[in-house]
């Protein structure tokens, strides 16, 4: 059995096949320009491999009530050109085979829960720090849709005094963390990629004071047993122990959990799957997606 995989991002759109073991086979990636030029390139891709069935973890926002007229919609996305984007229709009607969609970030959190860090547990929190900020959530088993999907990239926080760009760069949003916390904003209040700035600059005081009120939030708010934290900026690992600390701070021994208590290093981790967690995720959906 052969399964797609779609992981659609604003930049880039990577194709996969793989196989029931959820085993990456083949691999393609095609700019995200229009979806006039890119979706039949991934159409092509995916029919030149004979999937059985397709999944897609998409940026967003992002249709998924099954009921609704525009299920599978790209929605409301600043990107260029992919708003009221019919994705899943588009892939769906061209391959003709069962294909199922979430969010990128759902599928990433799917992937972590399934087989990587958070497996054998009830619950999760997945969260990727790069070009943007997302979440996925799964609580008792299930993925969390609601209204539309978790879109804690817009969570509003306190920004700290010392912040020089206190209110962020999000669009829609002041004090957001996104707009405080994703690469492209340390980039812009620092003049200088998180890639290359060094591991004592106050940019990673501020970026583990924002993640650390993230992880805060979402304890109180979901009590997932494990949050994971992904992404481009989440390879400067030296920040990990630094998010920890401040949690555990902010929290203040509120929260009695001996998987906080004990300091929260098996709490608050990196992928288990490395950057393969989105495609994982997106193989997975494809294996129920033909269950279904």
């Amino acid at each position: 059995m052969i399964y797609g995989a779609l992981e659609a991002g604003g930049t880039k759109m990577v194709c996969s096949v793989g196989d029931e073991n959820l085993k990456i086979l083949d691999r393609a990636v095609f700019p995200t320009v229009t979806p006039d030029t890119t979706i039949p390139q991934m159409i092509d891709y995916f029919k030149s491999h004979g999937i059985s069935s397709l999944g897609i973890g998409t940026f967003g926002p992002v249709d998924l009530n099954e009921n609704s007229e525009t299920f599978g919609f790209i929605t409301t996305t600043p990107k260029p050109h992919w708003g009221n984007t019919p994705i899943l229709p588009f892939m769906r009607g061209a391959l003709q085979v069962p294909a199922m969609i979430d969010t990128d970030v759902n599928a990433a959190a799917l992937a972590e829960f399934s087989v990587g860090a958070a497996k054998g547990l009830r619950s999760c929190l997945y969260v990727t720090i790069g070009t943007g900020i997302g979440g996925g959530l799964i609580v008792e088993n299930n993925l969390v849709h609601g209204l539309v999907h978790p879109e804690l990239g817009h969570m509003l926080l306190r920004p700290l005094a010392s912040d020089p760009a206190p209110d962020g760069f999000c669009p829609y949003h002041k004090g957001c963390l996104e707009g405080l916390a994703s690469g492209p904003a340390i980039e812009k209040r620092w003049g200088e990629s998180a890639k290359t700035l060094p591991e004592d600059h106050m940019a990673w005081t501020l970026e583990a004071e924002y993640l650390a009120q993230m992880c805060v939030n979402a304890i109180v708010s979901f009590s997932p047993e494990k949050i994971v934290l992904g992404g481009g900026v989440m390879h400067r690992s030296h920040i990990f122990p630094m998010i920890r600390r401040r949690t555990l701070e902010l929290l203040n021994g509120y929260i009695q959990s001996s998987a906080l208590l004990n300091g929260a290093d098996s709490y608050i981790v990196p992928p288990g799957l490395g950057d393969f967690s989105g495609v994982t995720g997106a193989l997975i959906l494809a294996k129920r997606a033909l269950e279904a």
